[in-house]
């Protein structure tokens, strides 16, 4: 069983004290590939060093976050389209409108989204979304580019309306920790999207599923994200595993 974990920052200061062994954990759970979506200027190096330490199990992608996005946003994006045009990156990613946190510099992050949907147009690589409270307003940008990009919506937790306009663009669900939440109602939403259709992630260090709630998330726990699907699915583990990992190296062109 091999497992990919379509999304975490294992990059970060969380995992300074024990990275190699959340590695090892990782692997020891059949995680055999992670993808590392970007956030801003701050986080290209640390994630570079990572996946150049590892480039058979760590893949980097390259963005601005929406959280990111403040008065200077055209100049990190020039130094995201630098990055993205100079070295080899797996997609375009982390990238989004968050309307959740601060709506302060709304008209900057839809800008500041449509430049790097297009930047990933120009470069034929697949966009990683970030959508809180934004659903309608990513869709508004996204149908712009119809049938020129591909992506998935990470840490997809949507209502089923929402899955098929998804699947009318052709996009992909990540799926992670809030799945396992007894209350998150997510899980009958994920029993009508084909699994086809869904990657898993986990986040991490965000997001941690049941039953480690309240503590730092890693990529050893996507096993659980993985049990949980297969349990709404009426799956096997194994296929659960084989047909996401399939989906996020087509996606992210791994092989």
């Amino acid at each position: 069983m091999k497992l990919v974990d379509t999304h975490a920052h294992i990059y970060l200061h969380h995992f300074q004290n024990d990275l190699d062994e959340a590695i090892i954990r990782a692997k020891q759970t059949h995680v055999h590939k992670i993808i590392l979506p970007n956030i801003d200027r701050s986080t290209i190096e640390p994630m570079l060093d990572l996946s150049e330490k590892f480039p058979e199990f760590f893949f980097p992608t390259i963005g601005l976050h929406p959280g990111s996005v403040k008065d200077n946003y055209s100049n990190e994006l020039k130094v995201i389209e630098n990055a993205a045009r100079s070295k080899t990156f797996f997609a375009i990613g982390e990238i989004g409108i968050d309307c959740y946190w601060d709506t302060t510099f709304l008209k900057e992050q839809i800008d500041a989204f449509e430049f790097q949907l297009d930047l990933a147009r120009q470069l034929e690589l697949p966009v990683i979304i970030h959508c809180r409270d934004s659903f309608d307003l990513i869709i508004q940008s996204l149908e712009k580019f119809k049938g020129k990009i591909r992506g998935v919506f990470h840490a997809f937790t949507g209502n089923y309306s929402q899955v098929e306009k998804v699947l009318n663009l052709g996009f992909k669900f990540g799926i992670g920790g809030v799945v396992t939440f007894k209350n998150s109602g997510l899980s009958s939403v994920v029993a009508k999207i084909p699994l086809e259709d869904i990657l898993l992630e986990t986040d991490s260090p965000y997001l941690t599923p049941a039953p480690h709630r309240g503590k730092r998330n890693e990529s050893s726990y996507l096993i659980h994200i993985a049990e949980k699907i297969a349990a709404v699915k009426n799956k096997s583990l194994g296929e659960v595993s084989e047909i996401t990992s399939g989906n996020a190296s087509l996606l992210f062109g791994l092989d």
